[in-house]
């Protein structure tokens, strides 16, 4: 969408933030003003998780109570005041970033694609992407690869609002949105044909209010502009997207269309714009809801607790003894933990053993979790390096961002030429990866096996993790770092490490809102001395101090705060000259995450995220939202700077706080070598000082790759991507390197030639095998080197592969009978009464069938006969305390057919209040003439003849029967 160059970028609501200065509102990329797609989007996705969680809540009999109107209070409200522990809405936030990050990048990658904004008036491909957009999320949740379809859902999103802003829709009079684009089964017609005029010339040569012909709006024909970036030129007669950036709009008829922004000629039109691309995506997201189902819908959307127990473990024959401790951990954390906001969303289990690694085993269900670990035999091996990092590759694209994973292996990894793509995944995940090496004491330690260590340590280090190498006699006391990070609100307060070591005093805040606080040393030969606010100190020596319990085990120590002298400055002295590592840790809602972005210009600027390592010889940009308790009213942010792990720089930025706990921040000077990112603050809660520090480590290059995902994969079908690199140093020949996590066939150039600042485009193919799942996501990861390996950049990328779908027409429902003889009319006497709705339901001659047939928006048992035959009668019994229900069929294509029921204040047996609905709401009757009418038809004595047949050939009913 358009936007006025003169005025300023800033950072606005969630992820990317860029809204307008100067006193007007735009419907632009990103944003914090009402009209941003950024906002469009955030405000009908709480809405939706809103209905759903109070949905859920009523189905549970539980009470939903929302303390407030921040993405943290909805969270609290939606996994369950009740549960013990904190909720951290990290999760929650990183999926609003994951969906809207995709507004920047359509506009800045397809900014030349009139199809992704509905441009040039061509409306059946804008559809098409939708429509392939929504099979593909659906495909993709049934898969739970919920990244992909968070991914897929942004760029669907930026389309379908575009299409508000840059027809005519609104200008026609339409006061609903236009269903026909989320029903391909629908026709769209009345659409202007090459040929017929559209617009008039505003003669100021710019908008103008009445651009369009008054016969364009007598017929109610539909139009949108058209926009040129590099050309002047367009269909004689017809409309220009209006603005600077937009060539056409200075070939007459001159001037525009676009509602983007709000102005004095179309404030109306604006406001109508704004409000139906929020509907609209209200109805998408309640399509996809009733195609995930509301617990799905609530993991798409990230709502869920932070906690993910993640493990990859070797299964060779020396094996037994680490695979027994594992076992017992998995059960200790899930016994634990149930009904805790600390127990688990999501359990990962990857085994790897040589030649052979995983299947990735996922699961909700935590019996299945502990079956599966029970099941592991250790068998195999001998030759001692095995396939680890083959494993770890499947657990970090398979697990969700920000996950802990934890490795157990006796051996060294076999797979070391997978060392930068797992870095580069952990880079992108932003998991975090500890690694457990046990030692046999009969074994003689091997020089390569110590030189093969610094290979997990320099993974681990890379994530924020540790690498602990202990005695298999020793495991279990060193163990206790994963229940320690198994749990919810888990935050950093510091990270630093030193090789080669040295004496150092680091400091660290600790504030009122951390619990569980723990500090994590790994290294040999070395002493420290911790002292708090007050001067108390304790050393390595005291297992039992003054500030609390000191474990030791292998080159591991595990320092537990006691509870009571905690807030405040604090200090902790190491002395070593070997190398060590030193993390704290503690569990608080107070928490932040952050992208690193690039600014971007034409008709739509704005920042988009990095997917590699920025840009090294510029400023570095960073995009940091803050979570606190109750939102931004919480905290205040003091400052962000950039931090080197292995040294004392410390690199602060420029702080633009605006609003919502969005900051954007802008580092002149980025630090050499490794960074990781500083927050501090004051908890306005507890009026004390915080500090939070991110755990992956990032670094910047001089090498660019950039690669654009633009559609779906089909099985058995080779997929081309194109791919750019870029340099701003020495040109040369780069080597490139690419790897699938589904180890799918591919081509694609070993080098490219790239001149000193510029850039060379190559080909990457891809096939997915034949056989392969229909929403089945593939991560890629393509990597350049430079001349001498002295530089390299990364882009990561998810592909998913959906089969084509033909079938768009979803279920048919009609409501039969409704018999509600006993409901009082006074609501005191309900619970003691009972009424009863039939329906019948179909898909079709030519439909793929009904899969699936629930209830929401009503609490009470429904029955239905076999869903495999071509008509299902449904049968739905509530109390009359429950007056509302709504039947939601879904068939095997993932369309999705609804029966919406009211029980009317009556005491009598009573026809349908009101008739079934397929799909979501439909248009107004103003619409044009093929678009449906404005609400479902009275269900009335003319009923369709496959229900006259299927009426006829049911048995009567009796409850309980089917």
């Amino acid at each position: 969408m358009q936007q006025n160059k003169m005025m300023s970028p800033i950072v606005g609501v969630s992820l990317l933030a860029l809204v307008l200065s100067g006193g007007a509102w735009a419907f632009v990329p990103t944003g914090g003003g009402a009209s941003s797609h950024v906002s469009i989007t955030q405000s009908a996705v709480l809405k939706k998780v809103t209905e759903v969680c109070r949905a859920i809540a009523q189905l549970e009999g539980q009470d939903f109570i929302l303390t407030g109107d921040s993405a943290e209070e909805l969270v609290h409200a939606c996994l369950g005041p009740s549960a013990i522990g904190e909720v951290s809405a990290a999760k929650f936030k990183s999926a609003l970033n994951d969906i809207n990050e995709q507004h920047p990048l359509v506009d800045r990658d397809f900014v030349d694609s009139p199809q992704h904004h509905f441009n040039s008036e061509l409306f059946a491909r804008g559809r098409s992407l939708i429509t392939s957009g929504v099979a593909s999320i659906k495909a993709n949740v049934r898969a739970e690869n919920f990244h992909a379809a968070r991914e897929t859902l942004g760029r669907v999103l930026h389309t379908l609002q575009d299409f508000y802003s840059h027809s005519n829709w609104v200008d026609l009079g339409y006061t609903q949105p236009y269903i026909n684009l989320l029903h391909p089964d629908l026709p769209l017609e009345n659409l202007a044909d090459f040929k017929t005029p559209t617009c008039k010339d505003c003669t100021n040569g710019g908008f103008c209010p009445n651009s369009l012909l008054p016969d364009i709006l007598r017929k109610k024909i539909l139009t949108s502009g058209y926009m040129g970036i590099t050309s002047k030129f367009k269909p004689n007669g017809k409309c220009s997207h209006g603005g600077v950036e937009d060539l056409t709009s200075l070939t007459s008829p001159r001037g525009g269309i676009s509602k983007d922004e709000r102005r004095p000629d179309n404030e109306a039109l604006h406001n109508t714009a704004v409000t139906l691309a929020t509907t609209a995506s209200l109805q998408l997201l309640d399509d996809i809801r009733g195609a995930a189902g509301d617990k799905d819908f609530l993991r798409l959307m990230g709502v869920a607790r932070s906690s993910v127990l993640a493990f990859v473990i070797d299964t060779t024959g020396s094996m037994s003894d680490d695979i027994a401790e594992a076992e017992r951990m998995v059960n200790q954390i899930i016994d634990s933990t149930q009904g805790t906001q600390d127990e688990p969303s999501l359990y990962i289990l990857v085994p790897f053993n040589d030649p052979e690694f995983g299947p990735l085993i996922r699961t909700t269900d935590p019996n299945v979790m502990k079956a599966e670990v029970a099941n592991l035999i250790p068998q195999g091996g001998g030759d001692l390096p095995e396939m680890c990092l083959s494993g770890l590759q499947l657990a970090l694209t398979g697990a969700p961002a920000s996950s802990h994973i934890y490795v157990f292996t006796d051996a060294d990894p076999k797979d070391i030429s997978l060392k930068d793509t797992i870095v580069a995944l952990i880079r992108n995940t932003k998991s975090t990866v500890n690694i457990f090496k046990s030692e046999d004491a009969s074994r003689r330690r091997r020089r390569r096996s110590v030189e093969m260590f610094d290979i997990y340590n320099d993974l681990a280090l890379a994530s924020g993790g540790q690498a602990i190498r202990v005695s298999k006699a020793n495991l279990p006391q060193a163990t206790g770092i994963i229940a320690d990070s198994s749990t919810s609100a888990l935050v950093t307060v510091l990270q630093r490490a030193r090789n080669p070591g040295k004496p150092e005093t680091f400091s660290f805040q600790l504030d009122e809102s951390l619990t569980n606080i723990i500090i994590y040393i790994t290294g040999k030969s070395l002493t420290f001395t911790l002292k708090n606010l007050a001067g108390v100190t304790q050393t390595e020596t005291e297992a039992s101090g003054k500030l609390g319990t000191v474990q030791k085990v292998g080159n591991l120590y595990r320092i537990r705060l006691v509870s009571n002298k905690q807030t405040g400055l604090w200090e902790i002295n190491m002395k070593s000259n070997q190398p060590y590592t030193l993390k704290i840790t503690g569990q608080s809602t107070i928490a932040f995450i952050h992208d690193f972005v690039e600014s971007f210009g034409g008709p739509h600027p704005g920042y988009a995220p990095i997917s590699g390592r920025p840009e090294s010889g510029v400023p570095a940009i960073l995009l940091v939202s803050v979570l606190g308790k109750k939102g931004p009213a919480s905290f205040k942010i003091s400052d962000v700077a950039l931090v080197t792990v292995s040294g004392s720089e410390v690199v602060g930025g420029i702080l633009e706080g605006m609003g919502n706990g969005d900051f954007l921040v802008t580092v002149t000077k980025v630090p050499a070598g490794e960074f990781v990112v500083l927050l501090n603050g004051t908890d306005l809660v507890s009026s004390t000082l915080f500090q939070r520090q991110s755990t992956t480590q990032m670094s910047v290059s001089k090498v660019t790759i950039r690669a654009v995902v633009d559609r779906t994969m089909e099985p058995g079908k080779a997929f081309t991507l194109p791919f750019v690199v870029m340099t701003n140093s020495t040109g040369g020949t780069y080597k490139i390197n690419a790897r699938n996590d589904k180890d799918f066939t591919m081509n694609y150039p070993t080098s490219v030639m790239v001149g000193t600042g510029e850039k060379a485009t190559a080909n990457l193919t891809i096939t997915a095998p034949a056989n392969t799942e229909s929403g089945t996501d593939i991560t890629l990861t393509v990597e350049a080197v430079a001349p001498g390996s002295v530089d390299s950049n990364y882009v990561v990328l998810r592909l998913s592969v959906v089969t084509k779908v033909t079938d768009f027409t979803p279920p048919q429902c009609e409501v039969v009978n409704v018999s509600a003889v006993d409901c009082p009319a006074d609501p005191v006497f309900c619970n003691a009464s009972f009424w009863q709705l039939s329906a019948n339901l179909t898909d079709g001659v030519n439909g793929t069938g009904i899969a699936t047939l629930k209830s929401r928006q009503g609490v009470g048992s429904l029955t239905h006969t076999d869903l495999k035959q071509m008509f299902v009668a449904a049968y739905f019994n509530a109390s009359c305390c429950s007056r509302t229900v709504e039947l939601v069929a879904v068939d095997n294509a993932m369309n999705v057919g609804t029966c919406l029921h009211s029980l009317p204040s009556i005491t009598t047996s009573v026809a349908p209040s009101t008739a079934p609905s397929s799909g979501p709401p439909t248009a107004p009757s103003s619409a044009p003439s093929t678009a449906p009418s404005s609400g479902p038809p009275s269900l009335t004595l003319s009923l369709p003849l496959w229900f006259c047949l299927l009426v006829s050939a049911l048995p009567l009913y009796h409850p309980g029967t089917y």
